[in-house]
Order: structure tokens, then C-alpha cells, then sequence
């Protein structure tokens, strides 16, 4: 018969918590869940900041070591895709040689929802030095617009 171990159910809990507070919080889990890592890591890569004007957004994303032609840029209405693969270092390298090998490498799709629906036609996206930069022009409708007051 097993016997019930209040420690060890508490230690199982503050575990599932910590694991919670690194998903949410990257730094909290420290340095691991800031790089790329595939699988569940590639959502969250490459880390991106998202601003705007009055005309547009912009997502910029550091992805150092991408062969542009290997990435994949797509807009469906308000939803933005960045997929890709980074590349790994020759295979020629046998594992058993390696004393570190933290740059990780393989597939990644990474989703993003702006604010409103911008105009796809317009959407240009360049990668310069090792960043991803679109820049996505806000949907005519979407802008606001000024009313005029009549006074009588």
C-alpha cells in the first residue's frame, strides 16, 4: 500500500509552479529559455520588438546566421508569420568532439497578432545584418480619421 508523502506532494507542486513562472518569465528560467531552441522554444524565436506610428508597424527581430533565402514571411489579415531555419554548424563535426554546443539550430515559426488588419500589398520586409525588419502599413480603414465640426 503507498503511503501518502506531504513533502514530496509539495515539492511536486513548487516544481509545476517554477516551470509555469519560466514559461511566462524568461528570464526567470535564466539564459536557457532566451535562446532558440527547437520545438517548444521555436515559438517563442527570434525574439521580436513590435512598435508603431500613425501609418504603420514595424516588427524587428534579431535572427543572426539565417539564410534569407530559407525565410518565410506571410500576413493574413492581422496575423503576422516569420518560419524559417537556422542552420547548424558542418556535420563534419562529430558530437563526441564538441566540449560546448550551445548554438541551436533547426526550424521556427514564430505568430504575431498587430493591433488591427494592415494592407498586405504594401507589407516589405528586409533582413540586414543578422535582423528581421517588416514593416506593415496600417489598413486605410483602420487609420483614424478627423471629423470636422460644423458650428452653427
Amino acid at each position: 500500500m503507498a503511503t501518502w508523502n506531504t513533502f514530496q506532494e509539495m515539492e511536486q507542486l513548487r516544481r509545476e509552479i517554477d516551470g509555469m513562472f519560466n514559461s511566462f518569465f524568461p528570464t526567470a528560467g535564466g539564459l536557457r529559455n532566451l535562446v532558440f531552441l527547437p520545438g517548444h522554444a521555436a515559438r517563442r524565436y527570434p525574439l521580436v520588438n513590435l512598435y508603431e506610428d500613425a501609418d504603420q508597424f514595424v516588427v524587428e527581430a534579431p535572427a543572426p546566421g539565417i539564410d534569407p533565402e530559407k525565410l518565410n514571411i506571410s500576413i493574413v489579415g492581422n496575423i503576422l508569420t516569420l518560419s524559417g531555419e537556422k542552420l547548424g554548424l558542418s556535420k563534419a563535426i562529430k558530437a563526441d568532439a564538441f566540449h560546448r554546443n550551445e548554438r541551436a539550430a533547426g526550424r521556427f515559426i514564430r505568430t504575431l497578432e498587430l493591433p488591427t488588419v494592415v494592407d498586405a500589398s504594401k507589407v516589405e520586409a528586409e533582413y540586414k545584418n543578422g535582423i528581421i525588419r517588416v514593416t506593415l502599413p496600417k489598413a486605410e480603414e483602420t487609420k483614424p480619421k478627423t471629423i470636422k465640426v460644423n458650428v452653427n
